[in-house]
């Protein structure tokens, strides 16, 4: 009933990898190559959770061949 409260965990962690994306970019404008190099990191990171939780998910039914 209430699932309009609820928010997308997805959504959560595309905003996750874009804040740390755009906190790289500012290390590497700053010369800070060693904070850009962490930062890059942890956004391959949450984009491999989000890939992973986006993943479509196979059912015991999907695998059958239908005719």
């Amino acid at each position: 009933m209430f699932n309009w409260f609820k928010r997308d965990p997805a959504a959560k962690l595309q905003a996750a990898y874009k804040r740390k994306l755009t906190e790289a970019m500012q290390a590497q404008r700053n010369g800070d190559i060693r904070s850009f190099s962490a930062l890059t990191h942890e956004a391959s990171l949450i984009k491999a959770e989000l890939d992973t939780s986006q993943a479509p998910r196979s059912t015991s039914s999907d695998s059958v061949n239908v005719r």
